[in-house]
């Protein structure tokens, strides 16, 4: 088996990846997270291209993440949700935000907030078998056979 053949099919990040598509693609769940459902709320928070806005939209759809609603039959209009699929990328969502704060932060940035506590979230990336962070622990990839 080659290396592209190692990374490309049995690769969880490349399949992810795959999914996600792009950083258009991350903002927009971003944004429908924060409660901007509708097609020209999103447009407007991201400031995107109507083309690249509406293939984004599809083929975050198409692959499960997003799920389409009609809230308006005339004109027909339709609004966006989180699936569980959509849902359950939100902590990447948050920790690549982390990261970004922490690489790349200069200046004014926005926060995630817990409403229970009020406090920032410090998102953290854990083993769930053994409760370390991530990163703290050398690891090997394992192949399938």
């Amino acid at each position: 088996m080659t290396d592209a053949e190692k990374n490309s099919g049995t690769c969880p990040i490349d399949r992810g990846l795959t999914l996600i598509g792009d950083r258009w693609s991350m903002l927009v769940l971003r944004d429908i997270q924060r409660g901007f459902t509708r097609y020209d709320q999103i447009r407007t928070s991201l400031g995107i291209a109507p083309n690249i806005l509406a293939r984004r939209l599809a083929t975050l759809t198409a692959a499960g993440l997003l799920e389409k609603r009609r809230y308006s039959q005339r004109p027909p209009r339709d609004e966006y949700g989180l699936t569980e699929k959509g849902r359950d990328f939100l902590p990447i969502l948050a920790a690549i935000g982390a990261w970004g704060r922490k690489h790349n932060g200069d200046g004014a940035l926005t926060r995630q907030i817990d409403v229970e506590t009020g406090e920032a979230i410090r998102p953290v990336v854990i083993d769930a078998n053994t409760g370390a962070p991530l990163g703290t622990r050398e690891l090997r990839l394992e192949y399938p056979d």
